[in-house]
């Protein structure tokens, strides 16, 4: 969708800020939910990965980041500043960080992709009942979690466990610095696994079984209970900002399913940026499908999907990894050039642990059928369509009971770089993929919740979705698919299905 022009900008406006594993940007957008062209302030994140799986950020690093691309933002914005009437944040989910008495960080901030807790999360499956926590919390009890997580410091870290006056999450961090109180909505707290997520309370028996308790984590505040008033050091900092209200952060996955115009059951977002997701807003969902999770957008919404812990991440890696000839744009040509499949390779793609929907988080990536004759384009090819069998395996499970009837809109800076990537994950699907034009989808989700919270819209579904290029499936490619499907889900079943690590 093409923006709107500082000038011409409807007011009221909003300031939304996004915190993605690979970048922080903020950006303002206008009371029809356009964004605003020149003011958008970009910094690229710095998560540490290291060989026993950790996967790590330094919360006040990112705490900066935040605030320089604020100061960024307010700078380009000028004088159309004073037109701010709310400011929006999404932040990457079950990050957390355990903060001592005074509310000071104890160690780093994790990410869902630390996969050190893979012994935790497979004793609390041994020890509780995994299927009936999966129904209430919309979870399982796997490493992206914090059931494992709060077990792994409990096992490794005595002294941090003992200590942590409370567990948070980057954006009540961020709230406590700026105001001096700390809350979580329930869309957050819904990605911890620790939310029972029809009461919209934390769940009460888990902590138990986790020996610990409610007082340790946040008070849980909605999208429509901002908070007002920054205190000192910060209003004279952003004096545009002191006393316009500033929402609770919500989860990436739900700002990108509302700000690609997917806000309904009608529709399904795909979005594929350093890592991937298939997700379904839905009002009510009773049953939870096997593999899938179900968090929340807010009190009204339920969101029901699957993610991969790989997508542009391991696109990334293959590049640098096989020294690839010439550009992005060569690289296009000759992926467009390769027959389907014609490598005759099955990849487990999981670099970074496995999530939906296996969920063996502590397993490694696997290349099979490797011959004197397997090229580098061969490998990258052979690994953009593993990808896209994984998210094929989502799509079975999640629409199921809607086969026909779905649109699924694809968005993310890694899938839209690419036009061969989007016709092969088209042609694993078996259906129609639509383009969102939307630049800045994430980003755009939470400008319309805040346009919802000032009442300057019903509903964000009201708000017409811009959609581009439709790529039709192939259906002779799409059997080609199926079977390399089927021979990749029988190599996971002889390596993870057996017990492989």
């Amino acid at each position: 969708m093409s923006g709107v022009t500082l000038a011409a900008a409807e007011a009221p406006l909003v300031l939304t800020i996004d915190v993605g594993t690979s970048s922080t940007r903020a950006l303002l957008y206008d009371a029809r939910g356009r964004m605003v062209d020149g003011v958008s302030a970009r910094e690229r994140g710095a998560l540490v990965f290291e060989q026993g799986g950790a996967a790590e950020d330094d919360p006040l690093v990112a705490l900066q980041r935040i605030e320089r691309c604020i100061d960024g933002a307010l700078r380009l914005a000028g004088a159309r500043a004073g037109d701010i009437a709310a400011v929006a944040l999404d932040t990457y989910v079950s990050n957390i960080v355990p903060l001592d008495r005074a509310g000071r960080p104890l160690g780093p901030l994790l990410t869902y992709a630390d996969t050190r807790n893979g012994p935790d999360a497979l004793e609390l499956q041994r020890r509780l009942d995994e299927a009936a926590i999966h129904q209430r919390t919309g979870c399982l009890l796997r490493t992206s979690y914090w059931p494992a997580r709060l077990a792994w410091y409990r096992r490794t870290q005595p002294d941090v466990w003992r200590e942590a006056a409370r567990w948070a999450t980057l954006g009540e961090l961020l709230e406590q610095r700026l105001f001096g109180t700390m809350r979580v909505s329930p869309s957050v707290a819904s990605w911890s696994g620790l939310l029972d997520r029809e009461r919209l309370a934390w769940d009460l028996p888990l902590l138990e079984a986790l020996r610990t308790d409610v007082s340790r984590f946040a008070p849980l505040a909605d999208v429509d209970q901002p908070l007002r008033g920054l205190t000192r050091p910060w209003a004279a900092r952003w004096p545009a900002l002191a006393n316009v209200p500033w929402l609770p952060a919500v989860g990436d996955g739900a700002a990108a399913n509302i700000g690609s115009g997917c806000a309904t059951p009608a529709q399904v977002a795909l979005t594929v940026g350093t890592t991937g997701a298939l997700r379904r807003v839905r009002r009510s969902v009773g049953q939870v499908p096997a593999g899938l999770w179900c968090y929340r957008v807010d009190r009204r919404r339920q969101l029901v999907g699957g993610a991969t812990s790989e997508g542009g991440n391991v696109y990334s890696w293959l590049r640098r990894a096989l020294y690839l000839a010439g550009g992005p744009a060569a690289t296009e040509r000759a992926l467009a050039a390769a027959v389907p499949d014609g490598h005759g390779l099955t990849l487990l793609p999981f670099l970074a642990g496995e999530r939906s929907p296996g969920w063996a988080g502590d397993v490694r990536g696997v290349f099979a059928g490797l011959t004197l004759a397997t090229s580098q384009l061969d490998l990258l090819r052979a690994g953009l369509e593993a990808i896209a069998f994984r998210i094929a395996l989502i799509a079975e499970r999640l629409l199921a009971d809607d086969v026909a009837a779905t649109q699924v809109i694809a968005s993310g800076g890694a899938l839209l770089a690419s036009p061969v990537w989007m016709q092969i994950i088209a042609d694993a699907l078996g259906r129609p993929l639509m383009v969102s034009l939307e630049a800045e989808a994430t980003g755009r989700g939470c400008a319309l919740l805040a346009l919802e919270v000032l009442g300057v819209l019903a509903d964000a579904a009201d708000v017409p979705m811009t959609l581009g290029a439709v790529y039709e499936p192939d259906l002779a490619t799409t059997a080609v698919y199926r079977a390399a499907m089927a021979r990749q889900q029988r190599l996971y079943g002889l390596l993870i299905g057996q017990g492989w690590r």
